[in-house]
């Protein structure tokens, strides 16, 4: 029997950040299921730093992260985590409630005419964007160099990451979880589940009620632009209503419906429709004809019934630690999540930035579902 003080079920973002964290006081084992961390989410992840994107709890906690990704300790990466991009929220047609929405909680931002817009971003038609807001502080994260980080750290910590360790049992006895997987077997007072689209799926093989998190299918398409040299200087572009995005990336530019299909957990393909529609919806707010799709991907998002991540112990279950549901925010927010999770599973205090901001902890517990 291998022993542990915390078993973390799933290497992608989630499971190797607070992984690398625990790592730093105690024995940590994370058991991934694939033959390499990260494939179905973090690896499929074209994430921007966006701190005014998804709800309020984790605007808070992207806001927190900033300070990382600006300035990452010089062990832990050999490059830049961030690259300044900035980003444009276009009001389109019939999207003027969305608007309120977004600037309920929206900071630092510039509000832009239809003119300005087309300044910042020459393709935008003006007679769909009349209204759009920019901020400066957003920008490209390379997900790549930040997962690597977070494994090397782990490792470096004497944490071992085991691949091709699905696990096939988890049972609790005597104060410990022993989860049996084709690695062998692992046991451990603290659990953490951190297996993203499978969470739920895990809670079941430990005797847990799943709390109702759903998976949801991102497709991507990468398309050729023509004609515009500076087009890799543009900023992430998106409407309010959520019905598009476009970024480029790698002399090309990804754009997306931004669907989310609901469901089961399996390994993500793009679907035609979704990214049909996405490139419909593109050309009729901007002035690019798009003729081709170079090729296509699809990744899975998983949410929560309030969509706000789910962070510490079943409220039934001794030992039993969740971190699933970060949705479309993982990336942005793991700097911070991972602390706050690591905190919240070795009943320690909470890190002093996350206490001292306006972070409320009852909105990412899991005993919010039972209430």
């Amino acid at each position: 029997m291998n022993e542990f003080d915390f078993i973390v079920i799933g290497a992608g973002i989630a499971g190797a950040s607070v992984a690398a964290h625990l790592s730093e006081k105690a024995s940590v084992a994370v058991l991934e299921m694939e033959e390499r961390a990260g494939y179905h989410t973090t690896g499929r992840s074209a994430s921007s730093y966006e701190p005014n994107y998804g709800p309020e709890p984790i605007q808070i906690l992207t806001r927190l992260a900033g300070a990382f990704f600006f300035n990452p300790p010089k062990e832990f990466a050999d490059g830049a985590l961030y690259h300044r991009r900035g980003s444009l929220f276009v009001e389109g047609p019939g999207q003027q409630a969305a608007t309120e929405t977004y600037l309920k909680t929206a900071k630092g931002i510039t509000e832009l005419n239809s003119i300005e817009i087309v300044k910042l971003h020459p393709v935008m038609k003006p007679s769909y964007a009349k209204r759009g807001f920019y901020d400066a502080v957003t920008g490209d994260l390379d997900v790549d160099l930040l997962h690597r980080g977070y494994l090397k750290l782990f490792k470096q910590r004497g944490g071992q990451v085991m691949l091709n360790a699905g696990v096939r049992e988890l049972s609790y006895s005597d104060g410990k979880w022993t989860a049996a997987t084709s690695a062998g077997n692992f046991s451990a007072p603290v659990v953490i589940n951190a297996a993203g689209a499978w969470g739920d799926e895990v809670a079941k093989l430990a005797g847990v009620a799943p709390i109702g998190i759903t998976p949801k299918r991102r497709s991507i398409a990468v398309v050729p632009i023509q004609g515009y040299e500076d087009f890799m200087r543009w900023p992430f572009v998106c409407d309010l209503g959520e019905t598009w995005y476009a970024k480029p990336q790698s002399g090309k530019m990804l754009v997306s419906s931004a669907d989310q299909t609901p469901v089961e957990p399996h390994d993500a393909y793009a679907d035609d429709e979704a990214i049909a529609t996405g490139i419909a919806n593109f050309m009729d707010a901007t002035t690019i004809e798009v003729t081709r799709v170079e090729h296509s991907w699809g990744g899975l998002r998983t949410f929560s019934k309030d969509k706000v991540p789910v962070a510490g112990f079943d409220v039934k279950a001794p030992g039993f630690f969740w971190l699933v549901g970060q949705g479309g925010y993982g990336i942005q927010s793991s700097p911070a999540l991972s602390r706050l999770a690591a905190a919240l599973a070795s009943r320690a205090a909470l890190p002093d930035d996350i206490a001292a901001s306006e972070f409320k902890l009852s909105t990412i517990l899991p005993d919010r579902f039972s209430k």
